[in-house]
């Protein structure tokens, strides 16, 4: 298994990144979503490059290659990324009431089932925690559900469906208590 480091991504990072999710969303959804659903998931995935600017997006690489990236947000936006047609929520989260997102998580189809997943999770719950968050959600992708169960995440709603150009996205709201930090 390679060994993997990790760092805070910055503006030079976003085309490397934009191509990881795409590689990511067409390869790891088959499994879940139809060919059609899939290509309207572009539409509500991918980066959101205020992660970037805000410093809370984590990429984690191995020989000069990303294998994988995501991050967190004190921002109200849930989801969505720079193309999507999800509108943009730039408010401050308060985090004594309100949960930390969990926002653009994506592994690179050649690192998956190594940590990866688990690793940038981590990183970011670790921050947000560091923040004061004492929780986190997020919307969840059909093929991120078992990762994030995993991870101790429930559902705390049933699945919605994105409508894309007629096309229905099943998506899943989950959260989690978060530890402390050390």
């Amino acid at each position: 298994m390679p060994q993997f480091s990790y760092r805070i991504a910055v503006p030079d990072d976003l085309d490397a990144l934009r191509e990881v999710m795409r590689r990511s969303i067409e390869t790891l959804q088959d499994d879940f979503l139809s060919p059609e659903q899939v290509a309207a998931s572009h539409k509500v995935m991918g980066l959101d490059a205020q992660l970037v600017a805000d410093g809370t997006y984590f990429l984690v690489e191995t020989v000069g290659r990303i294998a994988g990236c995501g991050g967190w947000s004190w921002r109200s936006t849930l989801y969505g990324g720079d193309d999507s047609v999800v509108a943009r929520e730039p408010r401050a989260l308060d985090p004594a009431t309100e949960p930390a997102r969990i926002r653009a998580m994506y592994t690179d189809p050649d690192f998956t089932r190594q940590g990866v997943g688990k690793l940038v999770l981590r990183l970011c719950e670790d921050a947000a925690a560091r923040a004061g968050f004492g929780s986190a959600t997020m919307m969840a992708t059909m093929a991120g559900v078992p990762l994030y169960r995993a991870c101790g995440y429930v559902e705390a709603e049933p699945p919605i469906m994105a409508s894309i150009d007629g096309i229905e996205v099943p998506l899943v709201r989950m959260e989690k208590r978060l530890k402390a930090p050390v």
